[in-house]
């Protein structure tokens, strides 16, 4: 996904995105947390919003957004879906951001929905 997200921002003129481990960390938290609790939403259940996870999991950076998604079948479908939609795209191509975190729980949000829960964490 990383390979894929960085190629989508090249295009744009935008920098490659690296790894960062607190980014990781609640991306990976939210993704799963999606699948074990059955809800689909930025905002976890317990209130936390996607900024407060990102400073909670040791984040210090100032710029920050999230991408969600389920029911995609590899990491091409889920960043073509996100591409296609201006709000995930504006996201992918802001070249403010230079790090990403990336989480992904191959269970299931919703009996209808399909497995595979992404969440994509950026920070710059």
């Amino acid at each position: 996904m990383l390979a894929l997200t960085n190629q989508e921002r090249a295009k744009a003129g935008c920098g490659p995105l690296r790894t960062n481990s607190a980014l990781t960390k609640a991306a990976q938290a939210h993704a799963s947390d999606m699948v074990d609790q059955h809800y689909f939403a930025h905002d976890s259940l317990d209130g936390r919003s996607p900024f407060d996870r990102m400073k909670s999991a040791g984040f210090k950076g100032g710029a920050m957004a999230e991408n969600i998604a389920v029911g995609y079948s590899s990491p091409s479908a889920v960043v073509t879906g996100w591409m296609n939609s201006p709000g995930h795209r504006a996201n992918i191509l802001n070249c403010t951001y230079t790090m990403i975190g990336i989480g992904y729980d191959s269970g299931q949000v919703k009996p209808d929905w399909g497995n595979g829960s992404w969440v994509q964490d950026f920070g710059g």
